[in-house]
């Protein structure tokens, strides 16, 4: 691909490929810059993915300390460390609160906006950067670059065409297709040098083992009843490949298949990561998280006289509805009838899980282009002057306000790293 020379002594022509977070914090930071923005964006308005995910209330960012909060990123800390340091949660209440939106910080220390939405933000947010003169382009789904370099997109209109002096691809992952991001990018970027681990579902449900011969799945019975409904108060743990256990007590739903929530999330790069290493990995459930072993022991050995197992359990440990259907589901008579077996597993319940559900059902993805291929800047060397931002570099964080954060971090990085690149090429002759 050639690139025209540009001449810092104008201000650059910026074409920002995608209207997400990412692509909006990129646009914003080229025109505070100087820079004349255009966003393309394959769908009918931006923002679409940002929408749905603050449909039950938007999470921006996460307040616990700064240490704690890079950890989530587990392999990729170390490259988001800069990028989150520059724009850090603070900093982002801090944009927030300059386009009207008021945060709060939930028990959890998640971030939310005071009036827990996401529609008012992003509505402040694009005024302001249309205001500054950043220019939207909607329903031009990029293809990819033609033969003399230009950025060709499908339209309403047709084939178009366009050229800029640097690019921002900021094009999301492969979850959630129906909203925009769909993973088509990954070829033309590797056709082009591009470094791009594959792209993996992230914060996902799960399908459970077989619980029985011939079965897919949890029984009919499970499932038509159950299906849906939270199990809570549960903690889970896991124990990895390196032997450590790690444990964190929440809220799951039971799927028609298996598990699905935040609890499952916290885990689900781990049990992906052992699923495609060992074809299975076994999670362990505390549904008496508040109980000691030996509370639990205690009650199971009471003597229930003739009341049954359910109204036993339901009076001394309540246990009752989807936790006592699911224990019917995978105990035997035997395991339910011993009072030392029950108490045990009401405490590490296994459940084997079998596979990941797809990608396009997942909350975000793991994979895409890998920090080792870009520069500090976020510029692919091999591509210059096109720069990635966003869901479709190589990380992956829980859910809990991480992904928003490292998503803007991002953005704001490509945005500025195209400035700082602009200034630095020599003028045109």
């Amino acid at each position: 691909m050639s690139t025209p020379t540009p001449s810092p002594a104008q201000a650059p022509h910026v074409i920002v490929i995608g209207g997400g977070p990412a692509g909006l914090m990129a646009a914003e930071t080229l025109a505070a810059g100087g820079a004349q923005v255009d966003v393309y964006d394959a769908m009918p308005s931006v923002g679409r993915k940002f929408l749905l995910a603050g449909k039950g209330g938007l999470n921006l960012t996460h307040a616990e300390p700064l240490d704690n909060l890079l950890g989530r990123y587990g392999p990729r800390q170390a490259a988001l460390t800069p990028l989150i340091n520059a724009f850090n949660p603070q900093a982002l209440r801090d944009w927030s609160q300059a386009l009207g939106i008021d945060t709060f910080v939930g028990t959890s220390n998640r971030v939310f906006p005071k009036d827990m939405k996401a529609a008012p933000l992003l509505r402040a947010w694009l005024h302001r950067l249309r205001e500054a003169g950043v220019r939207f382009h909607m329903r031009h789904r990029w293809q990819g670059w033609a033969s003399d370099g230009a950025l060709t997109f499908t339209s309403p209109q047709g084939e178009v065409t366009a050229q800029a002096d640097a690019t921002v691809l900021a094009l999301g992952g492969a979850s959630w297709a129906r909203l925009g991001s769909d993973g088509a990018w990954v070829p033309w970027l590797q056709a082009r040098g591009a470094d791009v681990a594959p792209l993996k579902p992230s914060n996902c449900g799960f399908d459970v083992a077989p619980t029985a011969p011939g079965r897919t799945g949890w029984s009919d019975h499970l499932r038509d009843r159950f299906a849906g409904h939270p199990i809570k108060p549960v903690a889970m743990s896991f124990t990895d490949a390196q032997g450590h256990t790690h444990r964190q007590q929440g809220e799951f739903v039971l799927t028609f298949t298996g598990l699905e929530g935040s609890l499952v999330y916290a885990f689900s790069a781990r049990i992906r990561d052992a699923i495609e290493a060992q074809g299975s990995a076994t999670v362990h459930l505390d549904l008496l998280p508040s109980h000691t072993a030996e509370q639990v022991l205690t009650e199971t050995k009471r003597p229930r006289g003739p009341r049954s197992l359910s109204t036993h359990l339901k009076s001394c440990l309540g246990i009752q509805g989807v936790k006592m259907a699911w224990l019917h589901e995978v105990l035997t008579p035997a395991q339910l009838a011993d009072p030392v077996q029950l108490a045990q597993l009401l405490k590490a319940l296994p459940v084997t899980l079998a596979a990941a559900r797809p990608i396009d059902e997942a909350i975000s993805t793991a994979g895409g282009v890998r920090f080792e291929s870009l520069t500090a800047q976020q510029m692919l060397p091999t591509i210059p002057g096109v720069f990635c931002a966003g869901e479709m570099l190589d990380w992956e964080a829980p859910t809990g306000g991480y992904l928003l954060t490292a998503t803007m971090a991002t953005g704001k990085t490509a945005g500025q790293g195209v400035l700082d690149w602009w200034r630095a090429q020599p003028a045109v002759q």
